[in-house]
């Protein structure tokens, strides 16, 4: 399963040894969990994702926001079975694996990020754009690792394919949903919505520019591949 949806994605993308590009992939897992967390302790608002899980720990604390995660990329997952039945297959369970490595790895570094507690909004300012930071470059790490799509990133792509719209379109329309429903949930269950605030406009703006930030350097320091293996992952990105 490609990971690479663009062309300019398809440009950074390893073609080397598959040992590699494991190790490549979960170390962005770790960090990207390690993004999410410290964002979660800037305590300024979180991704539509992150504050939909967030919300539901406060909802029911027993559970711990990494379990809450995988819960969703299992909707996630059955979702994109009653999109579109006909193209799943069984190896799309195999992205239960990185779903499952990423709530445990949440759960770990929000395990060690415990103890960070910013009191000045400019500390709590920049520790966000650092966990923003290295959420975008997990992210990278992941596409450059080009393995398996999570559940939710694979639902998007079904979406895209069932209807023709525009990838991005879906993908912002599918965050809003998120959006909606954390709102949602923290107004029924707790009296107001919970983590969605100025850093939830922060992350998504940030991210997006930190991962092209980091597409550039690696084109500029990291060495072009010889056009013959462009056009191959060219061929076979999304």
């Amino acid at each position: 399963m490609d990971m690479a949806h663009h062309e300019r994605e398809a440009e950074i993308v390893d073609t080397g040894s598959l040992k590699r590009r494991w190790l490549t992939y979960f170390a962005g897992i770790y960090i990207l969990t390690l993004g999410v967390s410290l964002a979660i302790r800037a305590g300024i608002g979180i991704s539509p994702q992150s504050s939909l899980t967030r919300t539901l720990t406060l909802v029911y604390a027993p559970l711990s926001q990494g379990t809450y995660n995988f819960m969703l990329e299992l909707i996630m997952l059955f979702l994109t079975w009653l999109v579109l039945p006909r193209d799943f297959r069984l190896k799309n369970f195999a992205s239960l694996i990185p779903a499952f490595v990423l709530a445990a790895f949440l759960d770990v570094n929000l395990a060690l990020t415990h103890g960070i507690v910013m009191q000045a909004y400019a500390a709590k300012f920049g520790l966000l754009a650092l966990a923003d930071a290295l959420l975008a470059f997990g992210l990278f790490l992941m596409i450059r690792a080009n393995l398996v799509l999570m559940p939710i990133d694979m639902f998007v792509n079904t979406l895209f394919k069932r209807t023709g719209w525009k990838w991005g379109n879906i993908k912002t329309g599918f965050d809003c949903t998120l959006l909606v429903l954390s709102a949602a949930i923290g107004l029924a269950a707790l009296g107001e919505p919970h983590f969605i605030r100025e850093g939830t406009v922060m992350n998504a703006i940030l991210v997006g520019q930190y991962i092209k930030l980091y597409f550039y350097l690696f084109k500029r320091f990291g060495g072009a591949r010889p056009a013959s293996l462009r056009g191959i992952a060219g061929s076979s990105a999304k």
